[in-house]
Parts: structure tokens; C-alpha cells; sequence
């Protein structure tokens, strides 16, 4: 390959010079005929580029079609690696898939989804518009709409993770819920929780990532502060609008809030003219 020049019309490198060169130093030189002339097409730009990419995913998205997976529409499928799927899955328009991804039976992943270096077991449903990276999502987990799964999460038969909920290295517990708009970052999550809507781990002080640990059975009430580290036991409770700091032992109740004050004759200011 070193001697290929580009003393041509073109002034490119052209593969085809091969040929001649390997002939002339007394090389053998077979034909192959490709199966496929898309194979061996020329790419000279952007256009020849994505036809011949186009030919790729349709070839993919066949394959996986025999495989026995319905695809909503075959040209709206992105395969930028590796899917693996069982039976009777469903991936729906505009899903992009990278990396090496294994999704079992009866998986479905709505539109407009990305799902990269991921396993997904039987019966996941990924709904719209989520993102999924470098996790393992158990049985029957249902994920979105527009959840944002990280790299380090594992999550335990049938987790649910809700709409505008992030998660990164976090390990959650079977049946466990986060329906709404929260961050679990670096956390242990027991079985058969319930994290209210706002809930956030304060996982980062400035300088180093910390831990929440939080037990089976725990109720997070809307709009809760876990400033990490910290350790919530099982059957535990923690009260609405709450920032928890220190360890909650199991089936207590934390409130960390300030008391609620009504100023009676309050005088609203007015807007100035």
C-alpha cells in the first residue's frame, strides 16, 4: 500500500492500483465476485457516503426482522453497532442503537430513543424520547418517557424510572420507583422504594463524589435534599420539602425543613408606575 501514489487525473489514491502493483511484483491476483455490489462501491463523497451507509442499515434492519423483531418503519432505525434481540421485540421510528446492545424477549423501545452499551431483559419498556448508556435494566423495568439512564446504573426487576429522572452509578432495587423528575447519582437503592418527584443526591461537595445508601422500603417524600454521604434504613420515612444530612435509622421519620410561618395583614408591595 506504501506505493500507491496519486499521480492521477484525481489526484487521489486509488485501490484498484493495487492490482497492477501486486501483479508486477509477482503476486498472485484471484477475482472475487461480491455477493453484494454495495460492498465494493466507490465512496468519492458525502452523497456516495450515506447511500451506501442507507444500504447498511436497511441490510441490518432486515436482519433483524427474520430475527422476528417489528420495526415501526425500517428506514427509521440507526445501527451504529451491534444489536443483539430476542422475540417479539419492538423498536420503534427513530431509534438510534450504539455499541454493543443485547435486549431479551418482548422488549419495546419508543421513538426517538438511544440506547449504547446496554443489556435489557425480558419485557423492558423504554418509552419515548429516553436515553440509555452502559446499564443493566432488569425484567419488566419501565423506563421515560424522556428518562436519562448513565453509565454504572443497574436496576432490579420491574424499577421504574420516570419521566426527566437521571440516574449514574446507581444500583435500585426491585420494584423501586422514581416516577418523576429526580438525580440518583451514586447510590444504593433497596427494594420497593418510593422517591418522590424533586428528590436529588447532593453526590458532589466540590472535591470528591460520595454515597447515598438508602434500604428496602423507603419512603422519599417530593422535593427531598439526600446531601451525601448518607445512610437511610429500611422502612424509613422522610417528610416532603425535606434536606436530610445525617444517618435516618430504620422506620423513623426525618423532617428537615423549616416551620411554616403565616403573617396575618400581610401587605403586598406595589408595582411601581
Amino acid at each position: 500500500l506504501a506505493s500507491i501514489e496519486t499521480h492521477n487525473s484525481q489526484g487521489e489514491y486509488y485501490l484498484t492500483d493495487v492490482i497492477s502493483l501486486a501483479a508486477s511484483s509477482g503476486t498472485q491476483v484471484t477475482g472475487v465476485n461480491a455477493i453484494c455490489p454495495e460492498e465494493v462501491q466507490g465512496i468519492n463523497d458525502h452523497i456516495q457516503l450515506a447511500a451506501v451507509e442507507r444500504h447498511f442499515q436497511r441490510r441490518e434492519a432486515e436482519r433483524l426482522m427474520v430475527s422476528g423483531v417489528t420495526l415501526a418503519d425500517p428506514a427509521r432505525l440507526d445501527l451504529r453497532g451491534t444489536l443483539t434481540a430476542g422475540r417479539d421485540c419492538f423498536i420503534d421510528i427513530n431509534v438510534v442503537i450504539e455499541g454493543t446492545v443485547a435486549i431479551g424477549d418482548n422488549v419495546s423501545i419508543g421513538p426517538g430513543c438511544v440506547v449504547t452499551d446496554s443489556e435489557l431483559a425480558d419485557g423492558v419498556v423504554v418509552e419515548a424520547h429516553s436515553v440509555v448508556e452502559g446499564a443493566i435494566v432488569g425484567s419488566r423495568c419501565r423506563l421515560g418517557p424522556f428518562a436519562r439512564v448513565r453509565p454504572g446504573t443497574e436496576l432490579a426487576e420491574g424499577a421504574r424510572i420516570g419521566n426527566f429522572v437521571e440516574t449514574k452509578k446507581a444500583i435500585i432495587g426491585a420494584g423501586t420507583k422514581a416516577n418523576h423528575l429526580a438525580y440518583l447519582g451514586d447510590s444504593t437503592i433497596g427494594a420497593e422504594c418510593n422517591i418522590g418527584a424533586g428528590t436529588v443526591t447532593c453526590n458532589y461537595d466540590g472535591v470528591d463524589k460520595n454515597e447515598t445508601h438508602i434500604g428496602d422500603g423507603v419512603f422519599v417524600g417530593t422535593n427531598s435534599t439526600l446531601v451525601a454521604p448518607l445512610t437511610i434504613d429500611e422502612g424509613a420515612y422522610v417528610a416532603a420539602g425535606s434536606t436530610i444530612t445525617s444517618k435516618v435509622d430504620s422506620e423513623d421519620l426525618a423532617v428537615g425543613r423549616a416551620r411554616q410561618r403565616n403573617i396575618q395583614g400581610w401587605v403586598p408591595p406595589t408595582k411601581r408606575k
